[in-house]
Formats: C-alpha cells, structure tokens, sequence
C-alpha cells in the first residue's frame, strides 16, 4: 500500500470509529478482513421485525457494493454476483 492510500485508510478508519459514538444508529455493518486472510464481521440492528431486518440488511448490501464499483473497475451487477458467489464459497445459502 503506497502512502497516500495508508493515509487515505488511516482517515476512512477514524471516521468510521467516531461514526459508531452516534446515538441514532439502527444498523451497524463492519467486516474485518487481515493480511493472512482472517475475517470477521459484525452486523447489528435495533429491530427483531423480519421485514425491517430485511430492508436494513439490503441498504447495507446496496452501499457496499454502490463504494465497491466506485472504487473498481467493475459494475454494481459485477460486485453483487461476486458477493453472491463468495457467500457461497463461505456456506452462507439459503
């Protein structure tokens, strides 16, 4: 990572950490992927209603895949089908 982008994500992470201090969050998504390829995620919501989980869990999705293909080469349809197929590889179908 050159030193632009070390800053670049030093300034991303901070903001981030001082995101979640905010008392009117209903929805937390955060993925945590390491040099030797460990990861971890959290996702968090302040309803048990189905519906509502669903529609918060799909705004989530949408954001990321939305700064994904920004930040790519790829479309929007291209990072959904990669994440699909990462699910799978990571047993997550239903």
């Amino acid at each position: 990572m050159s030193e632009s982008e070390t800053t670049q994500f030093e300034e991303v992470r901070e903001q981030a950490t001082a995101a979640l201090e905010r008392d009117d969050l209903t929805s937390i998504y955060l993925g945590l992927l390491t040099d030797d390829g460990e990861n971890e995620f959290f996702f968090g919501n302040d309803t048990d209603d189905p519906r509502e989980l669903q529609q918060t869990a799909s705004r989530q999705l949408g954001m990321l895949c939305r700064v994904l293909a920004n930040q790519s080469d790829l479309t929007v349809e291209q990072v959904a089908d990669l994440a699909a197929q990462r699910a799978k590889d990571l047993g997550v179908e239903h």
